[in-house]
């Protein structure tokens, strides 16, 4: 199994440089110190070498939107869409709102951010996400880092049996892939990216 890297990226350098790296996909982001935020999509303006997903998100915080807040999410969803995105990155702590931004996505894949470790059930979460179609879930499975939340990680990938992809994030490197995909069975990995040499040592770490 080929274990698929998503690089977390903030800007045109680091987009090229995680592909150069050897990432199969890209997370566009911005202000990443504060859990990342929709970037300007003049990234798009350049030819991407890999495909790449847009985060939409408001502002940084908690995930219950505004009324007007959540029409500037479908809005840069549609922004997103029109100039190439291959994926979009979002959630709303109210899963009918989420309903909402999946079907302003659509035909794209939806990938339910972190928003996702804040809910009081994640099994329970888990299978509304699923039922509404989301292609995958971000999540460090309710810790500070994926390595910390890997039991957790661990229960959500035997529960999705296949239905709804985990994607871990929260501080992976190349100290410690290989253990957490070891110990959760994930197919896909995700983490922020400036330099392709970081991308280097994970893949040389999971040879």
């Amino acid at each position: 199994m080929t274990l698929l890297i998503e690089a977390a990226v903030e800007s045109l350098d680091a987009a090229l440089a995680a592909a150069q790296g050897g990432a199969h996909r890209l997370e566009l982001c911005t202000d990443l110190a504060h859990g990342g935020t929709t970037p300007d999509l003049a990234l798009f303006q350049a030819q991407l070498p890999i495909p790449a997903f847009v985060l939409v998100r408001p502002r940084a915080g908690d995930f219950v939107y505004t009324d007007a807040e959540h029409r500037t999410m479908l809005e840069q969803i549609g922004r997103a869409k029109r100039a190439g995105a291959r994926g979009i990155v979002t959630g709303d702590l109210s899963l009918d709102r989420t309903r909402d931004l999946i079907a302003a996505a659509r035909p794209l894949p939806v990938t339910f951010h972190r928003a996702f470790d804040a809910f009081r059930d994640p099994s329970d979460a888990l299978e509304r996400l699923i039922d509404l179609g989301v292609e995958r879930v971000l999540t460090s499975g309710g810790a500070p880092t994926a390595a910390e939340g890997a039991a957790q990680i661990r229960r959500l990938v035997v529960q999705a049996k296949g239905r709804i992809g985990i994607l871990p994030g929260g501080g992976i490197d190349a100290t410690n892939v290989a253990r957490l995909v070891r110990e959760t069975g994930v197919q896909e990995v995700h983490f922020s990216v400036k330099e392709a040499e970081k991308v280097r040592a994970v893949l040389r770490n999971l040879a």
